[in-house]
């Protein structure tokens, strides 16, 4: 498997085929990692993180990652401080996944970074293109809430349950809504 061509293939932004004989590799050989991770924690409660730490590109301490959670290929995404994913997220990092320190993720959240292309003779061809999602330090995900790619999240901020994240969100504000929008700033205090 030759993971630096995936990488060219899959470039930020760059329009590529999900079905070239690399990719399928790389996809294939990421499913069977997070397959034996899930596997140690349902059946050992055993959080062998050592076998994500492989996989990913950076993975910061003290990361805490539930079953059943599973990536596309897992070398585009880094992972800061600190992090906590809750059960069944989905990380489809066909683009960098860059993730703060600090951040908390609820249960059933999706990141995608790619889509298919609009004109139906390139999705038959399982044409796409992949643009990078960034959590900044702080960022909380609520539950069953949708990253899609090219998005930033600021820092501090929250995103609501079931929301679904179209456009950048600046640092500091609660955002709700299906496409998420702005329903207040956070309320910064210093009680620490």
């Amino acid at each position: 498997m030759d993971i630096e061509k995936v990488k060219r293939l899959t470039i930020n932004e760059n329009t590529f085929s999900a079905s070239t004989p690399e990719i399928t590799a790389a996809s294939r050989h990421a499913f069977e990692q997070c397959c034996a991770f899930n596997q140690l924690v349902i059946t050992k409660n055993s959080y062998d993180f050592a076998i994500l730490e492989q996989l990913f590109k950076n993975i910061g301490a003290d990361a805490y990652i539930e079953p059943n959670f599973m990536c596309t290929f897992g070398f585009n995404i880094s992972i800061g401080d600190n992090f906590f994913a809750n059960h069944d997220v989905t990380m489809l990092d066909f683009a960098t996944i860059t993730i703060g320190a600090n951040v908390n993720i609820a249960p059933k959240v999706g990141f995608y970074t790619a889509s298919y292309l609009e004109n139906p003779t390139e999705r038959i061809a399982k044409k796409m293109i992949a643009r990078p999602i960034t959590l900044e330090d702080g960022v909380w995900i609520g539950g069953s809430a949708i990253i899609l790619g090219g998005t930033t999240i600021g820092r501090n901020s929250i995103i609501g349950a079931g929301s679904v994240v179209t456009h950048d969100i600046p640092a500091n504000v609660i955002a709700v809504g299906n496409p998420a929008k702005i329903l207040r700033p956070i309320k910064l205090t210093n009680h620490f």
